[in-house]
């Protein structure tokens, strides 16, 4: 069983963070774990708090994962302070980690700023040059780089400075743009597009989430970097296609529309899932209906 590691905030709805990253990595046939940098209260509508961890007790989450389970992949999400940067980059040099999927996330998808600006700075500093993958939206791409992103001409630009200044390979996400959902693979001074449909649906709370953790768990089980976003993208349009529809605001994504387990059918669908089984039930109820009219 191949492995992966989480190391990000938790999203109490579930939608995004480590919730989001362990339901990924687990669809995508992973076995899943996680480091939490912080607990926040949110929902679909935004961000009310954030408590961050301490950076002795995240190391501490970090060790006992490595120290037990060696992750096959890691993927870095919400990091609040430089602090934890420091720890999680110190750790991850510590135990020669591999397949580390950097997500970069500055802010949230309601707009509060997850990463105050020494976080930042930790971040490209010390993170990025351990990522096999960093995956920057637009606006997060604009921060990395320092350049203007505007339309898709603008994106190679950006993606190929952050990949050579911090050397690793780079998906600069294109769903911010108006004009196109296309994202860009910069990997080896290489370039390959990743063309993608709009899907017409309003809850995408976690996308960016799902798909650093789904990229993650492609590495994990041994597939190149471009099929790992091919899979991934493939993945993410097909959550989002499922049209989830909770909360009030911009909603989670369906990360289980492929499950087909047993365990995961409701009452309505046991008898025509376990015809069988259904047929036991109702026999046994004909046997119990016969004793009490004795």
């Amino acid at each position: 069983m191949r492995t992966a590691l989480s190391i990000a905030g938790s999203d109490s709805c579930g939608g995004a963070g480590i919730q989001a990253d362990i339901k990924t990595i687990t669809m995508n046939g992973v076995y899943a774990m996680s480091a939490v940098t912080a607990l926040t209260a949110q929902n679909t509508t935004g961000i009310r708090a954030v408590q961050e961890s301490a950076p002795e007790f995240l190391a501490q989450q970090i060790d006992a994962v490595f120290e037990d389970i060696f992750p096959d992949a890691v993927k870095t999400g919400m990091i609040p302070s430089a602090g934890l940067v420091h720890v999680i980059a110190e750790r991850l040099r510590f135990y020669n980690a591999k397949n580390v999927v950097v997500d970069p996330v500055l802010s949230s998808s309601s707009g509060s700023s997850f990463m105050k600006t020494d976080a930042v700075q930790a971040l490209v500093d010390e993170l990025l040059p351990l990522a096999a993958l960093v995956t920057p939206n637009i606006p997060e791409a604009q921060v990395l780089s320092g350049l203007r992103i505007e339309t898709k001409r603008d994106m190679p630009a950006a993606a190929k400075c952050i990949g050579d200044t911090y050397g690793c390979a780079v998906l600069l996400k294109g769903g911010h743009l108006l004009s196109a959902a296309d994202d860009l693979l910069y990997a080896d001074g290489k370039t390959v597009w990743f063309e993608g449909g709009r899907i017409d649906n309003p809850n995408t709370h976690g996308t960016g989430c799902t798909l650093s953790s789904a990229i993650a768990a492609n590495l994990a089980k041994g597939f190149p970097l471009s099929e790992s976003v091919q899979r991934a993208k493939s993945y993410l349009s097909e959550a989002l296609a499922a049209m989830l529809d909770l909360g009030s605001g911009s909603g989670p994504l369906q990360h289980n529309f492929d499950l087909h387990s047993k365990y995961a059918k409701g009452p309505e669908d046991l008898c025509t899932y376990l015809p069988d089984r259904a047929a036991l039930f109702r026999d046994a109820a004909a046997t119990i209906g016969e004793c009490k009219t004795r």
